[in-house]
Protein backbone atom coordinates (compact mmCIF):
# COMPACT_ATOMS: atom_id res chain seq x y z
CA UNK A 1 0.00 0.00 0.00
CA UNK A 2 1.45 3.35 -0.97
CA UNK A 3 1.09 6.49 1.07
CA UNK A 4 1.46 10.04 -0.14
CA UNK A 5 3.28 12.85 1.60
CA UNK A 6 2.28 16.36 0.58
CA UNK A 7 4.40 19.49 0.68
CA UNK A 8 3.18 23.06 0.44
CA UNK A 9 5.81 25.20 -1.28
CA UNK A 10 5.42 28.94 -0.80
CA UNK A 11 9.05 30.05 -0.70
CA UNK A 12 12.56 28.98 -1.67
CA UNK A 13 13.00 27.80 1.94
CA UNK A 14 9.95 25.52 1.58
CA UNK A 15 11.37 24.18 -1.67
CA UNK A 16 14.73 23.49 -0.02
CA UNK A 17 13.02 21.65 2.84
CA UNK A 18 10.93 19.62 0.40
CA UNK A 19 14.01 18.51 -1.55
CA UNK A 20 15.78 17.49 1.65
CA UNK A 21 12.80 15.66 3.15
CA UNK A 22 12.05 13.80 -0.08
CA UNK A 23 15.70 12.81 -0.49
CA UNK A 24 15.94 11.57 3.09
CA UNK A 25 12.64 9.69 2.82
CA UNK A 26 14.06 7.86 -0.21
CA UNK A 27 17.27 7.17 1.74
CA UNK A 28 19.33 8.79 -1.01
CA UNK A 29 22.57 10.61 -0.24
CA UNK A 30 23.26 14.04 -1.68
CA UNK A 31 26.06 12.47 -3.71
CA UNK A 32 23.76 9.82 -5.19
CA UNK A 33 21.07 12.38 -6.01
CA UNK A 34 23.65 14.68 -7.56
CA UNK A 35 24.90 11.89 -9.81
CA UNK A 36 21.35 10.82 -10.74
CA UNK A 37 20.35 14.37 -11.69
CA UNK A 38 23.64 15.57 -13.16
CA UNK A 39 23.90 18.34 -10.57
CA UNK A 40 27.13 19.01 -8.69
CA UNK A 41 26.83 17.81 -5.09
CA UNK A 42 27.96 21.14 -3.66
CA UNK A 43 25.26 22.93 -5.69
CA UNK A 44 22.65 20.45 -4.43
CA UNK A 45 23.83 21.09 -0.87
CA UNK A 46 23.48 24.83 -1.42
CA UNK A 47 19.95 24.24 -2.78
CA UNK A 48 18.99 22.20 0.29
CA UNK A 49 20.34 24.96 2.54
CA UNK A 50 18.39 27.65 0.70
CA UNK A 51 21.52 29.35 -0.61
CA UNK A 52 20.59 29.15 -4.31
CA UNK A 53 17.40 31.14 -3.93
CA UNK A 54 17.93 34.53 -5.59
CA UNK A 55 16.15 33.68 -8.85
CA UNK A 56 13.61 31.50 -7.08
CA UNK A 57 12.59 34.32 -4.76
CA UNK A 58 11.53 36.33 -7.80
CA UNK A 59 9.44 33.42 -9.07
CA UNK A 60 7.75 33.00 -5.69
CA UNK A 61 7.11 36.75 -5.52
CA UNK A 62 5.21 36.49 -8.81
CA UNK A 63 3.29 33.45 -7.52
CA UNK A 64 2.36 35.24 -4.28
CA UNK A 65 1.17 38.28 -6.24
CA UNK A 66 -0.98 36.05 -8.42
CA UNK A 67 -2.27 34.01 -5.48
CA UNK A 68 -0.63 30.85 -6.81
CA UNK A 69 0.42 28.11 -4.41
CA UNK A 70 2.61 25.17 -5.36
CA UNK A 71 2.03 21.77 -3.84
CA UNK A 72 4.14 18.69 -4.32
CA UNK A 73 3.41 15.13 -3.40
CA UNK A 74 5.68 12.20 -2.88
CA UNK A 75 4.28 8.70 -3.12
CA UNK A 76 5.89 6.11 -0.90
CA UNK A 77 6.64 4.03 -3.98
CA UNK A 78 8.41 5.29 -7.07
CA UNK A 79 6.27 5.17 -10.17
Amino acid sequence: MSTTQRFSIRSPKDLARTITEARLARKITQSDLAVATGIDRTYLSRMENGLEATQLERVFQVFRTLGVQIEARMDSELE
